[in-house]
Order: C-alpha cells, then structure tokens, then sequence
C-alpha cells in the first residue's frame, strides 16, 4: 500500500492558520534575474532558475520544496536545505503563510525564485519570537521540487484522489467504456479488505464500490492514484460483510483504495436510438475515416446471440469482404458503424433486429439468421477508398456528380426508402452549392438541379412528416423560381400539417393563379378547405363553450349579491 493521506504539518514556525486569501490564476511571466510583484499587496517574485513545462501546482496540491528563509538584512532562521529534508504542505489550505500560498503557486517543477514577502503576508506585527521580528519583511529563497495532484473529484469531500504515477494523452473512459483496472483496498488502520490485480468492468455498472466508477472516469490510460473514499462512495451506513477472498468494512467506515487504470476499451452508440453500439477492440490509425460512397475492405465474423457463427469473410486466407458504403450491400447496422471507423480498427458490434434483417429469417453463408435476431459482428477495417469530395471536383465534375446522386435519390425514393433517398438529394446540393466559379451555362445547369434536388427532397420529408423541413425546402425552391407551382403545392402540404392554415391558402391559391387546372393543387384547396371549416367548428365551440360558463359564473354572482341584499342588517350586541 501506498503512503496514506496524512500529509506533513512542516515547522512549527511555517504554520499560520489565518484565512487565505484568493490566489491570482495566472504568475507573472519572467526571466531569470527579472523580478514583477505577484498580485497588488506587496508580494514579490525574482526567478533565479527557470522551471520545466508550463504546469503549476494548484490549491489541494502536496508540494515539496527547499527553501531558505532570511531577513532583509541578510540573516538566517530557517532552512530545509540545512537540514538535509525537504519540506512538503498542501498548497492553499492554510498551512503556511499566506505568501508562500500566493507564491507557490506560480512555479514550475524545477523552479527556483526568490520571494520578498511583506509582513502583512508573513508573520505581521506578532512576528515568531525569538527569530523573526514585529513587521518583518521576509525573503524566501524557494526551489519547487515536485508535487501531487489531489483533487475533490465529487466536490462533496466524499473521494479525493492522489496521483501517484501520471497517465497517458488526455482522454478519459466515459460512461459506456469497459476498463480494465488494478486495485487494493484497506480500511483506516491498514488491513487490506479487497484487491484485485486486473478486473474488467464496465463504467456505468460499477465495481467493489461506488467511489471506483467515479475515478476512473478522471484517470488516463496507466494514471495510478491514492483514493481517499468516505462512507458514502464506498459502504455507507450498512458497511460489508466478508464474502470470499474480500474482507468485511465496518459500518461508516473510510476506506483508501490504491487503484490503476490499466486500460479501457472504448463503447459508443452510433444510433441515437442505442440500437447498434460499437466497442473498440483495437485501436486504429490516423484520423480518417470512410465517407458515405467509400467503398472499404473488412474483415468479418458474424454471429448470434448464441455463438452461432453465419457468416466469415477475409479470414483463414480468404479474400477480404469489400462494400460501398451507403448503397445498401450490407445490413443498416454494419453500413452505419463502419462510417465510424478508423483504418486498422477492429471492433464488436451489437446490432438489434431493427438495424439487421428485421422479422424477416435470412439464409447466410454459414447458417440461417432466424426472424428478429440482434446480431454481432467482430470487424476490422482493413482499408478504403473514400468518394471524391466536391472540393476535389472540377465544376463539370460536381455538375456531374450531382445528377448521379439526384438518380439514385429517384431510385430510392421509387422504392419508400425516403430517409436514404433524402441524404442523396442532400448530397446532390451540396456538390454544387457554391457556384461562383461555374460559367453561366454551368449555373443554369446547376439552379436546375438545385430546383429538382431541393422539390424531391422536401417530397422525402412530406412522407417522413418531417414538415418543417419541407417548408424550408420548398422555400429555397421559391428563392430560385417564385413561380414553382409544386414548390408552392408542397410547402402548403407542410404548412396544413403544422397548422398555418392561412399561410397554406395564400400559397395554394397562388398556385391556381399560375396554373389553375392543376388537379393536385385543386384537391389541396378542398383539403385545406375541410380543415379550416374544422377548425373554426372547434374554435366556435371552444369560444362558445367560454362563454357559456363565464354566463353562468355571471349569473351566479348576480344571485349571490341579490341574496346577500335580501340578509336582515347584523345587530351591534351593544344596542341590544
């Protein structure tokens, strides 16, 4: 077990209790020789060595120091570095006078500065008898040797936590993730009631106790720290008892837990929806990952919830399983997951029914899928090629790119497959949105497109009733042709279903003006007719119904006031 909590009181004379004051976030920047004031109240720092890096200790730190303390004059009363120890605090608790809190805390490991401290800072007009006298000013020749992070992770006082060995990079386990972690528990007066030297656990589930779960999501990869847990992250009120190779913890008993974050393995939904989740096995290179359009080779093993494998590609020696993305070459669930993938990934996905082969049974090379099966695929991503992107295209090339993708929109959109038809039409505006450097006969091509794409797409969001959507479609159309009737027709769809009946007939009958024989936009006029006499049925009998009872309050307030008149006047006791 690793030292406790118990951190050095220091020299009697270091010690003053007074309240500290707020400590500036940011020292002054300097140059060995230079010396600035710290703060406005006196406080003054010279740098004699500079530190390593850029990180400062901050208030809840251990710090360990060498310092040597002298009057103006020259004179000596104290010094760690005679006595062969260094000194240690936590910094900003008040453990030591207040320019040492202020000063410190702009050092640098390594650091070594000279403070000129003012008696309102140091001992003030007590002094510390026999060596310091009233109102002393006093110098600190301090080296920063090193300190520890000890941070309040719950800000309750319930878990602090020590770092003993620093982590790798800057990322942390979330909720999801599966951790592996090292760990040994004792209770106060060091009997050890846990330990365990590699468990895998998932965060949001927890293990031993709840104070685990809480740090980890602090640590980084290989960060080892000193916990010091109270009751209630770790056994409460009830305490437990011994089970197995575990001791038993006292009711409100404190705990320290030594543990280590070994490793984790990242879990993210790449639903909304948390129907297909992906877990990294192993991490991938780079940044990149495909587009919508790559076409990838992967290496997969499918299987059911059973072990049941159905379906083995680009292993034992065989070729590599290669796709398009978002073409429909393999179920929705594998299509979105490897969008999210990196090259070299290998992953675990769970894919539910809805994101598979649905209530449909589907014969695999290796075994039947039966109806409403969630699946898993272990992936890896061996490599792709991702589509051109526009800013890669020449104008007739994106012109022409456009006109594909608003085809496979129409093929989709032929075929009920709305969300995907939508996301083609998407695409295709987006290869030609900036125009600018189109010649004019490019930017007619490309208005046309824009007008056919942007109808098409707000048809897709009609369907998917996504009308708000198909308002600002349809309204994008107008921009370009304030004379589309269908732009017209489809945005008075929209505004009918979000009921601004009055916008929709403004719109519907200027589509009449333009092409009064339309049948479409005629049956329209009749819909939208049918509900505004529906609604100004329900508004009448909303409004008659309110004054119906506000009729009857008002004659029931008029009888109480003609009774109440009707009443013999009340009688003074005295009169009587």
């Amino acid at each position: 077990m690793e030292e406790d909590f118990e951190l050095p009181s220091g020299d009697e004379m270091m010690m003053n209790n007074d309240n500290q004051l707020d400590l500036p976030d940011d020292g002054p920047t300097l140059k060995v020789g230079e010396e600035k004031e710290i703060g406005n109240q006196g406080l003054k720092k010279k740098l004699l060595q500079a530190g390593e890096g850029w990180d400062t200790p901050d208030n809840g730190d251990e710090v360990e120091v060498h310092y040597t303390g002298t009057l103006l004059d020259g004179t000596q009363f104290d010094s760690s570095r005679d006595r062969g120890t260094p000194f240690k605090f936590t910094l900003g608790q008040g453990q030591v006078i207040k320019g040492w809190d202020l000063g410190i805390k702009t050092m640098k490991k390594g650091e070594n500065a000279l403070f000129t401290i003012p008696a309102e800072l140091a001992y003030g007009s007590s002094g510390s008898p026999p060596t310091i006298p009233p109102n002393a000013t006093l110098q600190f020749d301090v080296e920063l040797l090193s300190w520890s992070s000890i941070k309040d992770i719950c800000k309750d006082g319930g878990i602090f936590k020590k770092i003993l060995v620093e982590g790798e990079k800057w990322e942390n386990p979330k909720e999801l993730d599966e951790v592996l972690v090292r760990y040994e528990a004792q209770l106060e007066d060091g009997s050890v009631v846990a330990k365990s030297d590699g468990v895998e656990f998932t965060v949001k589930d927890g293990h031993f106790c709840p104070a685990l779960a809480r740090a980890v999501k602090t640590m980084k990869k290989g960060e080892k720290v000193l916990l010091s847990v109270k009751p209630q992250y770790g056994f409460g009120e009830k305490g437990k008892p011994a089970s197995g190779n575990e001791g038993a913890v006292p009711p409100n008993a404190n705990t320290q837990i030594t543990l280590e974050l070994v490793s984790w393995k990242t879990v993210t939904e790449v639903t909304d929806d948390k129907k297909v989740i992906k877990k990294i096995l192993k991490e991938g290179d780079g940044y990149e990952r495909p587009n919508e359009g790559a076409v990838v080779k992967v290496k997969l093993i499918g299987k059911l919830q059973d072990g049941t494998v159905f379906l083995k590609k680009g292993h034992d020696d065989n070729e590599l399983f290669e796709f398009k993305t978002d073409e429909d070459e393999v179920i929705d669930g594998l299509d979105r997951a490897v969008v999210t993938m990196k090259k070299g990934e290998v992953a675990l996905l769970t894919i539910c029914t809805e994101y598979a082969f649905g209530s449909s049974e589907s014969q695999q090379e290796l075994a039947v899928v039966p109806p409403n099966s969630t699946l898993c695929y272990e992936i890896e991503l061996v490599s792709f090629d991702k589509e051109k992107e526009s800013w890669d295209m020449s104008t007739d090339e994106k012109i022409e790119a456009a006109g594909k993708k608003k085809e496979e929109g129409n093929v989709l959109f032929k075929a009920r497959k709305y969300a995907k038809a939508s996301k083609r039409y998407e695409k295709a505006v987006k290869y030609i949105e900036y125009d600018s450097s189109f010649s004019e006969e490019e930017k007619k091509q490309a208005k046309a497109l824009k007008v056919a794409c942007n109808l098409n797409d707000a048809a897709c969001k009609l369907k998917l009733k996504d009308y708000k959507q198909a308002e600002k479609l349809c309204t994008k159309v107008l921009e370009l042709e304030s004379r589309n009737v269908k732009a017209l027709y489809r945005r008075a769809q929209a505004y009918i279903q979000l009921a601004d009946l009055d916008l929709a007939e403004f719109d519907i009958k200027k589509a009449l003006e333009i092409d009064p024989e339309n049948r479409d936009v005629k049956l329209e006029y009749k819909t939208l007719k049918e509900k505004m006499k529906e609604f100004n049925k329900k508004e009448a009998k909303f409004y008659g119904n309110m004054f119906a009872k506000m009729s009857k309050l008002g004659s029931l307030e008029s009888n109480k006031a003609e009774a109440k008149e009707a009443e013999p006047m009340s009688v003074d006791s005295s009169e009587a």
